[in-house]
Formats: C-alpha cells, sequence, structure tokens
C-alpha cells in the first residue's frame, strides 16, 4: 500500500503561507520554514496591536484635549471633573477633534462646564 503524505492539502496550506508573505524580503517569502515563522510572528503582532491601538489613541486623545484645556487655563483632570459634576457627556474622540478642529467651539463647550 502506498505511503499518503497528503501532499494536495500540505501543498494548499503552504501556498496560502508564501502568498500571506508576499511583499517580505529574501527568504522571508520564499521559503516555507521562515515565511511560516514570520507569517505567524506578524499576525501574532497584529492581533496584539489592534488591542494597542486602542489605548495609544484614547491616550492621543487625552493629550490633545489636556493642550487645548491648558490654553484656557484649565487642566484635563480639572475638566473631566466638571463635565462629571455637570453630567455633561462628551466622549473623549469628540472632544479632542473639537479641541483640533473648532477650537470655539470647545471653548464654549469649556465655560458650561468650568463657569
Amino acid at each position: 500500500m502506498p505511503r499518503s503524505t497528503h501532499k494536495v492539502a500540505s501543498h494548499r496550506r503552504r501556498r496560502k503561507f508564501i502568498k500571506l508573505a508576499k511583499g517580505y524580503w529574501g527568504a522571508r517569502s520564499k521559503v516555507w520554514t521562515i515565511a511560516k515563522n514570520h507569517i505567524e510572528k506578524g499576525l501574532s503582532h497584529a492581533y496584539r496591536d489592534r488591542r494597542r491601538k486602542k489605548r495609544l489613541f484614547r491616550s492621543l486623545w487625552i493629550v490633545r484635549i489636556n493642550a487645548a484645556a491648558r490654553l484656557h487655563g484649565t487642566t484635563y483632570s480639572k475638566l473631566m471633573n466638571a463635565f462629571k459634576q455637570k453630567n455633561i457627556s462628551i466622549n473623549r474622540k469628540i472632544l479632542a477633534d473639537m479641541a483640533m478642529n473648532q477650537p470655539a467651539v470647545f471653548a464654549v463647550i469649556l465655560r458650561k462646564a468650568i463657569g
């Protein structure tokens, strides 16, 4: 009885990994074992960084809000506390966008919360 090697399935699986490695430099895109290692590493980084991206953007928004708040003589923490006290709920993404692109509107909201 001939030995079964699952050749078709193996070849398809390898071809799928080599296709994912397109654009990699040198053996990383040509040699199966090296390509497999780099694809797996890249996919794990992609999984991790999809979560990290959310943290990075939140910290960027906080920096922008803090910079805009300091132009008006207050700090980020005091501003957020004032929002909580007055029951004003604007998320940080929108607030940071207003601080950057519409400083007049941001100033009005800030006066409403603090004053």
